[in-house]
């Protein structure tokens, strides 16, 4: 799966798609009005534990599931080729 990641607020580094791997899924769902901007997330929105891959790193972070609109903080299936 991607984890699309938030870019800095300078532009030095855009938001790109990372390699992530589930961790855990929470007990319960949690409300997509939990994560912001909620209008601009899908409806049946799927709330996953990830491990995220980056080229410098790891990091641990319970995120939502975006397929239409990739937005920073969410994760997607891969696009298939």
């Amino acid at each position: 799966m991607h984890y699309v990641s938030h870019g800095t607020p300078g532009g030095e580094y855009t938001s790109q798609c990372r390699a992530a791997i589930v961790t855990g899924v929470p007990e319960g769902a949690l409300p997509e009005a939990d994560f912001e901007p909620a209008k601009e997330r899908d409806s049946d929105t799927v709330v996953l534990d990830l491990a995220v891959l980056n080229p410098s790193g790891m990091f641990f972070n319970r995120c939502p599931q975006s397929e239409g609109v990739h937005t920073g903080g969410t994760w997607h299936w891969p696009e298939r080729v």
